[in-house]
């Protein structure tokens, strides 16, 4: 009976090695990598782009971005509008790459968010292991691109994996953020926030982009317009619910050479 409860012991104390070892690889490890590779994407994006940009006296300015539609509130969508159709799960399989962008986890913008110190790569899918667990921010396929017409949306992981939107409940109405892609900065403005929604709440993303779980609230819009819309998990370390933050087109800047 002493050898057995000393044997019984010893695997539950290898089994707790095992398993403290796999808490630090998701909760740390994955960070540091996924940390890196971001940077690193981000620094390189900054070089190609600013070898790119044409001089300054050569480079035709742009006024501020169209803000059209960007009173709040829920109403129907508009007849013909597109129903996004990801779900809001942050997973499963990427869809159709927009040009070279995806197949090759290839970024093609940059969000940041000076409020929250976020500057992480974009590129197209919204795949948790083809895209989000590389420390990249997804582009939820058949969305707007960065300042065009209809809904720019985006998930990102609030844990592991570089969580770029760890801090997502710290953002405020107000505040601004920016996607910058190889020519131009847009500017958007955070409009609303809403805590907690369904992964089924899938008109968060659509091209007007409200939630139709929470008609009563004035989340989204219901006008067409420049949109941004931010998605992840909540509560933190789950993924039962999302977050969303919404936000306009309020300006955009074309990239010019020092």
């Amino acid at each position: 009976m002493r050898r057995l409860l000393i044997s019984f012991g010893e695997l539950m104390v290898t089994l707790g090695l095992v398993v403290l070892l796999l808490a630090a690889y998701e909760l740390w490890w994955t960070n540091q990598a996924a940390d890196a590779s971001a940077r690193s994407t981000v620094a390189g994006l900054e070089r190609q782009w600013a070898a790119e940009a044409p001089p300054a006296a050569d480079a035709v300015g742009a006024g501020a971005g169209a803000g059209a539609g960007a009173a709040t509130g829920v109403g129907a969508r508009p007849a013909g509008a597109p129903s996004a159709a990801p779900p809001l799960a942050v997973g499963g399989p990427s869809g159709s790459g927009i040009d070279r962008m995806s197949r090759d986890l290839t970024a093609f913008a940059v969000l940041r968010i000076p409020a929250l110190g976020v500057a992480f790569p974009v590129a197209e899918g919204v795949g948790k292991y083809s895209v989000l667990n590389h420390g990249y921010i997804g582009h939820y396929p058949g969305t707007a691109l960065p300042g065009q017409p209809g809904n720019f949306a985006v998930a990102g992981h609030r844990n592991t994996h570089g969580e770029p939107f760890r801090h997502l409940d710290r953002l405020r109405v107000g505040d601004t953020v920016l996607v910058e892609v190889a020519a131009w900065t847009y500017s958007y403005r955070i409009d609303s926030i809403l805590p907690q929604t369904s992964p089924s709440d899938v008109d968060t993303v659509a091209a007007v982009p409200h939630s139709a779980f929470h008609p009563g609230g004035g989340y989204g819009y219901r006008t067409p317009g420049s949109y941004l819309t931010l998605t992840t998990c909540t509560p933190a370390f789950t993924s039962l619910y999302r977050m969303i933050a919404w936000g306009h087109l309020v300006g955009q800047q074309r990239r010019t050479a020092p």
